[in-house]
């Protein structure tokens, strides 16, 4: 259950991934437009763009976790014995939870810590800028919950793309 769960959060990140990067080119396109052809730059569009790549590269950096398509600490372990490869991994996929853990709970106290603060051509609070490094975090947490089952199931996490 906890596998489908992850499954369908990861494939959901996908989604919204490739949704960010359709509204990312359009924030752009808008911005070309706007400054080469009306002579009139729109100033959110620069701002939207940025915040943008952060919601679209943190879920993306997830859901790599998730389908072990990040640059793998476990590289040297296809020469290890079986016995050390399986420890190695889940101390591999420890460290990385705790490092997810950590992410996210820094993340949210620095997001906190700036939320009355507004994007000047946004209009909306700083918060979100650090929003997605934390929800990213609790991502890679849970993902790496589940590689850490996984591997003492003796199963293969499939990637979420399939």
């Amino acid at each position: 259950m906890y596998t489908r769960l992850c499954a369908f959060i990861a494939r959901t990140c996908l989604q919204l991934g490739v949704g960010g990067l359709v509204l990312l080119v359009g924030a752009v396109l808008y911005q070309v437009i706007g400054r080469y052809i009306f002579n009139d730059t729109p100033t959110w569009a620069e701002s939207g763009a940025v915040l943008l790549v952060l919601y679209v590269t943190m879920l993306g950096m997830a859901v790599g976790v998730r389908d072990a398509g990040h640059i793998g600490l476990e590289s040297f372990l296809v020469l290890a014995p079986d016995w050390l490869r399986v420890k190695l991994e889940l101390l591999i996929h420890a460290l990385v939870l705790v490092f997810g853990v950590v992410m996210a709970w820094n993340c949210g106290v620095l997001a906190e810590s700036v939320a009355p603060y507004k994007i000047p051509t946004l209009g909306i609070s700083e918060a979100f800028k650090y929003v997605p490094p934390a929800m990213a975090g609790v991502l890679v947490a849970m993902f790496s919950l589940e590689h850490i089952i996984a591997i003492l199931r003796g199963v293969e996490v499939e990637p979420a793309w399939h």
